[in-house]
C-alpha cells in the first residue's frame, strides 16, 4: 500500500466535483485592486466572499504602519516568542487588547488557528472535559484532538442539550470547559450565549468563546457577542483572530485568569511557532485603534448586511437563520450551488462556495460576506446578480 493510497476516496470525490464544478478549484486572485475588487480570469470582479468586515485591508494608516515597521524592524522575527521573537510591538499589542477587552492578560499568537490549538490542547487536560458546539470551527476540533481531555459535542445552539450533558457530568466532579463561537462562520448565526452563560454559572463550568467573526462586528464597542449579550463577566476565555475585522493575520486569547500566562510555557503551539512579523503587528495595532475610534464602520457594515440579507430573502433564496455580515445561500447539492456560483462569476461577482463536509447540514452553500468598504451600489450589484439567476 502506497503512502497516498489512503487519499483515494478523497481523490475520487474531488474528481466527481471537478466534472461539474471545474473552475471552482482554479480561482486565483491575479491582482487585488482594493478591499472590494480583484482580478480573476483577467476580469475585474466584486469581492463578496472575504472576511474583511471593516474594510481595513487597504486602510492607508494600516498600510503606512506596516511599511514603517518593515523598514525599522525587518520582514520577520525569525524566532518564536520564547526565543528571540518577542518584540516591543507584540507586548504593546497584548496590552492594548487587554485594555480593549477589560481583561487582565492577553496572549498573541501567530494565527487564530494556532490560538485555538494552543488553548484547547493545553488548558484542559487528562480527566477533564470539553463540551463544544457541534458546528464549531475546524481549529477548535483540532485543538481538542491535540489535547488529552474528553470531548463531548452538543447540538448546535441547543442550550437544552448542553444542560443535559452538564447535568450528567456533575457525577464526574471534574473541570468542564464549554466552547462556542460568537458568530458561526458558515451560516452567520449567533450562539445563545446568555443561556449558555447561565448554564456555565449554574454548573460551575468554564466558558471559552471564539469571537473570530464577531470581533468588530457585534457589541457596542465591537468586543463581540459576549459584550452584546452582557455576559462578559461569565466568559473565562475570549479567543479571536486578526484576519477578519482587523485585516491582517494572527490570533489572541484574553482572560481575567492570571494563570493564562502559564500557557506561554505549556503550549507547544506557542513555544515552537515563529512569532508574527513586525508589519503584521503594526498594522493590527493601528486597525485596533481605528476599530475603537470609528464605530461608524460597524454601522456601515450592518447597513450593508441587512440590505443584502433582506434582498435575498425577498427573492426567496434559502438564507441563514438571521441577518449578519455572513449571508449563506443554501442548496441541496454541489451542482446546483456551482451553477449559481458560476453565474455570479460571469456577472463579475465572487462569493465563496462551500461544500461538504465543511457545511453544517451536508448540503452546499454560497457564502457571501460583506464589508464596511462595500458601497450601496456594490451591494445592489450583488443582489442584482443573484436576482438575475433566480
Amino acid at each position: 500500500m502506497g503512502i497516498f493510497d489512503k487519499f483515494q476516496q478523497l481523490a475520487e470525490a474531488r474528481e466527481a466535483i471537478e466534472k461539474n464544478c471545474g473552475d471552482f478549484f482554479n480561482i486565483v486572485m491575479e491582482d487585488v485592486i482594493s478591499g472590494t475588487e480583484a482580478v480573476v480570469n483577467g476580469r475585474t470582479v466584486l469581492l463578496a466572499g472575504s472576511n474583511n468586515y471593516l474594510g481595513l485591508t487597504f486602510n492607508a494608516e494600516c498600510i503606512r504602519a506596516a511599511c514603517q515597521a518593515v523598514q525599522k524592524e525587518g520582514t520577520g522575527t525569525t524566532g518564536s516568542r520564547m526565543a528571540n521573537g518577542t518584540f516591543s510591538g507584540h507586548v504593546a499589542l497584548e496590552q492594548e487588547l487587554s485594555d480593549f477587552f477589560n481583561r487582565l492578560n492577553t496572549i498573541v499568537f501567530s494565527t487564530g488557528y494556532i490560538a485555538n490549538l494552543a488553548m484547547l490542547s493545553t488548558v484542559v487536560g487528562s480527566g477533564e472535559v470539553i463540551l463544544l458546539d457541534a458546528d464549531c470551527h475546524a481549529s477548535i476540533y483540532d485543538g481538542c484532538r491535540l489535547g488529552d481531555a474528553e470531548v463531548i459535542r452538543f447540538r448546535h445552539n441547543d442550550a437544552n442539550d448542553l444542560e443535559k450533558r452538564l447535568r450528567r457530568l456533575t457525577k464526574r466532579n471534574t473541570n468542564v470547559l464549554i466552547v462556542v463561537e460568537g458568530l458561526y462562520s458558515m451560516l452567520g448565526d449567533r450562539a445563545p450565549l446568555a443561556d449558555i452563560a447561565t448554564l456555565k454559572n449554574k454548573y460551575g463550568a468554564y466558558l471559552l468563546v471564539d469571537e473570530a467573526h464577531s470581533l468588530g462586528v457585534l457589541g457596542q464597542n465591537g468586543r463581540g457577542l459576549a459584550e452584546e449579550t452582557g455576559v462578559e463577566n461569565s466568559v473565562d476565555f475570549v479567543v479571536g483572530t486578526f484576519s477578519k475585522s482587523l485585516g491582517a493575520i494572527g490570533g489572541f486569547c484574553t482572560s481575567n485568569h492570571p494563570e493564562l500566562n502559564l500557557v506561554r510555557y505549556a503550549s507547544r503551539s506557542y513555544v515552537f511557532t515563529a512569532s508574527s512579523s513586525p508589519s503584521i503587528i503594526a498594522s493590527t495595532r493601528t486597525a485596533l485603534q481605528i476599530m475603537r475610534s470609528q464605530p461608524e464602520l460597524r454601522r456601515r457594515l450592518w447597513d450593508n448586511a441587512n440590505l443584502l440579507y433582506q434582498r435575498l430573502k425577498d427573492l426567496d433564496f434559502r438564507v441563514g437563520p438571521e441577518a449578519s455580515p455572513i449571508i449563506a445561500v443554501r442548496y441541496k447539492d454541489a451542482e446546483e450551488a456551482f451553477a449559481i456560483w458560476d453565474g455570479l462569476l460571469e456577472r463579475s461577482v465572487y462569493v465563496n462556495m462551500v461544500l461538504p463536509p465543511a457545511t453544517p447540514d451536508g448540503g452546499a452553500l454560497l457564502r457571501c460576506s460583506l464589508s464596511a468598504a462595500h458601497t450601496r451600489e456594490q451591494v445592489d450589484k450583488i443582489g442584482d446578480a443573484f436576482a438575475a439567476l433566480r
